[in-house]
């Protein structure tokens, strides 16, 4: 975004941002001059990955009884999810979940969080790609924690067929299969990548706003301080929906499993 801003200012940039400023080029010397193979976004992934498992490693590599700041912080944190998630919706059985939700909590969150890291300002999540494969994985969990749980047979009994007159099941099998099947992966998406994707063009709407009414007329500079006085303000408020998605995304998940482990529909 301050790249943006910056070509903005030269007057080099049209106004107002669109989707493509979603596409960046790659950022290897070899790539194809449109390649989109290795971006900033596949980088931020990477990024994100790396320093989860060496913050973690780092962490638990000497335990000690009295924890250092590193092993209470990462203790916490999957403390956190494991009592407040994993238990919370799923009871007792949740305690097997937790690692995997810790995890999927801290990724979404990190990537997250990149939205508002300066010479990031973008969240891999921002690209609809990136959320379909957590949403994806997500989803195998549940129907993998579904069968083993029940069986093939009877989980998708009580996925498809509720508790209710049989001439209204021909009319609620189909809509069952759709909600649970089709629409919850595709909403779990979904909800993450639009949130991202809002936060990163309005942060970019008022930070490029402010340079556009600068060029184009002297006289409005106090609006164009106005317009970043709001970015910064909108900044604090994108860092409260980047810790609500991932949590949101992280219960959710755990409320799927949990219907999938439920003896009833």
């Amino acid at each position: 975004m301050f790249g943006a801003a910056n070509v903005l200012a030269q007057g080099e940039a049209a106004f107002p941002p669109g989707v493509e400023d979603f596409y960046l080029p790659s950022i290897v010397p070899w790539g194809a001059e449109n390649s989109y193979w290795f971006t900033k976004i596949t980088a931020m992934v990477w990024i994100a990955a790396g320093i989860l498992i060496i913050y973690f490693l780092a962490s638990y590599r000497k335990p000690q009884l009295v924890p250092t700041k590193k092993q209470w912080l990462a203790e916490s944190i999957y403390g956190f999810v494991r009592n407040n998630i994993a238990v919370d919706m799923i009871g007792h059985a949740g305690v097997r979940f937790a690692p995997y939700f810790t995890t999927l909590f801290c990724f979404v969150l990190l990537t997250n969080l990149f939205a508002i890291v300066p010479f990031f300002q973008i969240s891999p999540n921002s690209h609809i790609a990136f959320p379909v494969i957590l949403a994806l994985i997500s989803y195998v969990l549940f129907i993998v924690a579904g069968i083993r749980h029940h069986g093939a047979g009877k989980f998708i009994k009580n996925s498809l067929i509720p508790p209710a007159p049989w001439f209204i099941l021909p009319i609620l099998i189909p809509i069952e299969f759709a909600s649970t099947f089709l629409f919850r992966p595709f909403t779990l998406a979904v909800r993450l990548f639009a949130n991202m994707f809002a936060g990163h063009m309005i942060l970019l709407v008022f930070t490029l706003g402010g340079f556009a009414m600068l060029n184009a007329n002297a006289l409005l500079a106090p609006v164009s301080l106005l317009s970043w006085v709001m970015t910064v303000a909108l900044t604090f408020l994108e860092f409260l929906v980047i810790i609500l998605q991932a949590y949101v995304f992280t219960v959710l998940t755990a409320s799927y499993v949990q219907g999938a482990l439920a003896e009833e529909h």
